[in-house]
């Protein structure tokens, strides 16, 4: 009989069976060996089970659902399942270093909050190139809203959190789920929520230990989605920021999938935004005009290859694991 996992993995998928083999393998291939690994697929989708019939691992369980709700209500179903005291979350299309969960959960295990977020820095693989983001840690006496917003320089990354680097307590994620619905910004949004619970905190590894596959050329679960859904969720979302927070998102956060519509009303009423409820900065103003006038390809374009080059140029001066981690924290 199989002892108490450690950590519940949840991934759910939807039609990607050619994809999330490459998610469970990197699971089940941890050198956290005490974990189980529950799969839940969003919806009637036969193939995603054929595609995972030859990993022969009684740590891997699926959880079919009978009609698709979407990648956070999946999430949070998987939630339900766990049975270990931790749950890591893992995008279909994404994928794991070995030391991920062991790495985590000794920082979860040595935090000084109650209910510790533990989030990692990750490599992001694009057609042009890869690079690895955030590009800091937070500050001592950083707000977290600001430090998952505003931005000090051209790029976003600076501060970041992706889901399939969240690994957090699984009363935690029972307490305050997933928002159903939400097509972007989830995990900021579960972020921002879950930090309102006494107790809770954030940790990072200074490491990368996700690869995140950031194809803008193909469809991701929460690719698709209506500007105006994006503008009402920065407006519930203003209590959960400071106003420094809420102007960057206003300008840049959010300006950047409104920006798709072209609309110069949708522009104004932006800036009308975060001038009324923010503390907008000259870097969101910069970022504003760029969001709204320079097409997403060329912009990404750029950013890969500026942070492509920035990262070739670190690699020729690699520090040691353990003096990154100190020079990080």
């Amino acid at each position: 009989m199989m002892q108490r996992p450690e950590v519940s993995v949840v991934i759910p998928t939807r039609n990607r069976p050619e994809l999330v083999p490459r998610a469970v393998r990197s699971a089940l291939d941890q050198t956290l060996r005490e974990i189980e690994v529950i799969v839940v697929v969003d919806g009637p989708d036969p193939s995603t089970g054929e595609a995972l019939a030859a990993h022969a691992d009684p740590r891997l369980r699926l959880v079919e659902l009978p009609e698709s709700g979407g990648a956070p209500a999946a999430r949070n179903i998987g939630a339900k399942e766990a049975t270990a005291p931790y749950v890591a979350l893992l995008d279909d299309d994404d994928e794991w270093l070995p030391e991920k969960l062991a790495t985590q959960l000794k920082l979860a295990q040595e935090s000084e909050h109650r209910l510790p977020i533990v989030a990692s820095r990750l490599s992001v693989r694009t057609p042009r190139a890869e690079f690895v983001i955030p590009r800091r840690l937070p500050e001592p006496a950083e707000p977290l809203s600001e430090y998952f917003s505003v931005r000090r320089g051209l790029f976003h990354g600076e501060g970041f959190i992706q889901t399939s680097t969240i690994f957090a307590p699984t009363e935690l994620l029972l307490q305050v789920p997933f928002t159903p619905g939400l097509r972007r910004f989830q995990e900021l949004d579960w972020t921002l929520r879950a930090l309102q619970v006494e107790g809770v905190g954030v940790e990072y590894a200074s490491e990368p230990l996700v690869v995140w596959y950031a194809d803008e050329n193909r469809q991701r679960i929460s690719f698709d989605s209506p500007w105006r859904q994006s503008f009402e969720w920065l407006k519930e979302s203003r209590d959960l920021v400071t106003p420094r927070a809420y102007a960057a998102l206003a300008m840049s956060v959010v300006s950047s999938v409104a920006a798709d519509s072209s609309n110069p009303r949708v522009f104004l009423d932006l800036l009308r935004e975060a001038h009324k409820h923010g503390k907008p900065g000259i870097t969101d103003y910069v970022t504003f005009m760029q969001v709204w006038l320079v097409p997403p390809r060329p912009r990404r374009a750029v950013r890969d290859f500026v942070l492509g080059r920035r990262r070739a140029r670190e690699s020729r001066t690699v520090t040691p694991m353990s003096e990154a981690r100190t020079l990080s924290e």
